[in-house]
């Protein structure tokens, strides 16, 4: 296949996965204009429109989709295998595109990874953050980040965290004005911040144990934030409770600015796991990566 299909190809499955001629653009290195006039031309071979184009979005036509599913592993297991020669070099290079929440960048990504890439300068890591459940495959991704409770089951998964244990807290002129609850149903009659999940558009269910069972609550208030950074600013604020990590919450306990409450409820829960597919092979940089985030006990 000459050169120039391929990379239509490549530029046409960035478009796809991105949904924005911009943002495709942006990760391709590319000028706005060479990515359409490369769709273009790659909609003129085949004799099919692509994409679907409007004011507001990009969208795969039903030509489109059924290319996109039936190449896009197969560019993406060229990339590894010319990526795995890099096991050839002294120094392991590449890309490594990873996504996570705003926790799992701040209390591990971050961390492990800034000491980490000072030592391997071939090697480049482009993070997201999103807080939904993503679909790494379809979205381009190596690996993401979540719980383990929440991982799917056909993906394979290395811890890269400890336990978490989320905890109420409020500050202090929250009970001021309302009593301290006793036990978790006793938040729906409390103001609350909430955590809001993109990828459902629904609030985050609170989460306790109670004598080995799971239990989920409910909560409403005036706020919810996608990003769990804004409900800690929330909460110090006073506009209620909020459900956040011990990380996050330890030195404003400390502090006096915030209270914890329903202490008994909060367990400790499953930590951050990365996950990520088994039918491609991993190249240098991704295991690379993957040890250098690792957890050890």
């Amino acid at each position: 296949m000459p050169r120039e299909n391929i990379n239509d190809l490549r530029a046409f499955i960035a478009v796809a996965r991105e949904r924005n001629f911009t943002r495709a653009a942006a990760r391709m290195n590319v000028s706005q204009s060479a990515l359409s006039h490369a769709i273009r031309q790659l909609e003129e071979r085949l004799g099919v429109r692509l994409l679907t184009r409007t004011t507001r979005a990009v969208a795969p036509t039903e030509a489109g989709q059924r290319l996109l599913d039936g190449i896009a592993h197969h560019l993406e297991e060229i990339d590894a295998q010319v990526e795995a020669l890099g096991a050839l070099r002294d120094m392991p290079a590449g890309t490594v595109r990873l996504v996570s929440s705003d926790l799992g960048i701040s209390q591990v990504l971050w961390p492990k990874l800034s000491p980490f890439l000072k030592k391997n300068p071939d090697i480049r890591v482009e993070i997201t953050l999103d807080n939904g459940f993503n679909d790494i495959v379809s979205d381009g991704f190596d690996a993401g980040v979540r719980r383990g409770e929440h991982l799917a089951r056909d993906m394979i998964s290395t811890r890269i965290g400890p336990d978490l244990r989320y905890i109420v807290v409020a500050a202090p002129e929250v009970f001021e004005a309302h009593p301290r609850p006793e036990h978790p149903r006793d938040l729906s009659g409390l103001p609350c911040v909430n955590f809001r999940l993109p990828s459902s558009g629904t609030n985050f269910v609170w989460e306790f144990r109670e004598d080995g069972r799971d239990l989920r609550v409910k909560v409403e208030g005036q706020l919810a934030f996608n990003n769990i950074f804004y409900c800690l600013d929330a909460a110090l604020a006073g506009f209620g409770c909020a459900y956040i990590s011990v990380d996050l919450a330890e030195p404003h306990l400390k502090a006096g600015r915030l209270v914890q409450v329903l202490d008994d409820y909060c367990p400790f829960w499953d930590g951050f796991h990365l996950y990520y597919p088994n039918r491609r092979q991993a190249s240098p940089a991704f295991r690379a990566v993957l040890e250098a985030l690792r957890h050890r006990t």
